[in-house]
């Protein structure tokens, strides 16, 4: 009887250790959420200020940008963490390519673009 009471207690602290990691886990995901969306607010605000700014030096610009676009620059690498025996997905992004505004040419708002390319890079870092 003290063996089965002393198994009992062991499973129960060993699953007590792992809801406790994932409660941890979860708590830093939900952190790092918040702080995101918080930045968000704030970087897109910026940029919506700094595209009418282009705009408004440029002209409309959105078919040579839409031309000039073959693939994405910014992707999505999927990764498995393991967290107390639970397998969790991690996703991180990454950079691919070259530099976005090289065949634009425009001349005009470069600086405006500068800035818009600043804010972009700022919403994808983590």
């Amino acid at each position: 009887m003290k063996a089965r009471l002393k198994g009992a207690q062991t499973g129960r602290n060993l699953l007590k250790k792992k809801s406790d990691a994932l409660s941890m886990r979860f708590r830093q995901i939900l952190r790092k959420i918040i702080e995101t969306k918080t930045k968000m607010g704030e970087v897109m605000r910026e940029a919506a200020f700094s595209l009418a700014e282009a705009k408004f030096a440029a002209g409309d610009f959105s078919t040579t940008v839409i031309q000039n676009v073959n693939k994405a620059q910014v992707k999505v690498r999927a990764k498995k963490d393991n967290v107390a025996g639970v397998t969790l997905p991690v996703f991180e992004h990454y950079q691919e390519g070259g530099d976005s505004k090289s065949c634009l040419n425009l001349s005009i708002c470069y600086e405006s673009i500068a800035c818009l390319d600043k804010i972009k890079e700022e919403s994808s870092s983590p």
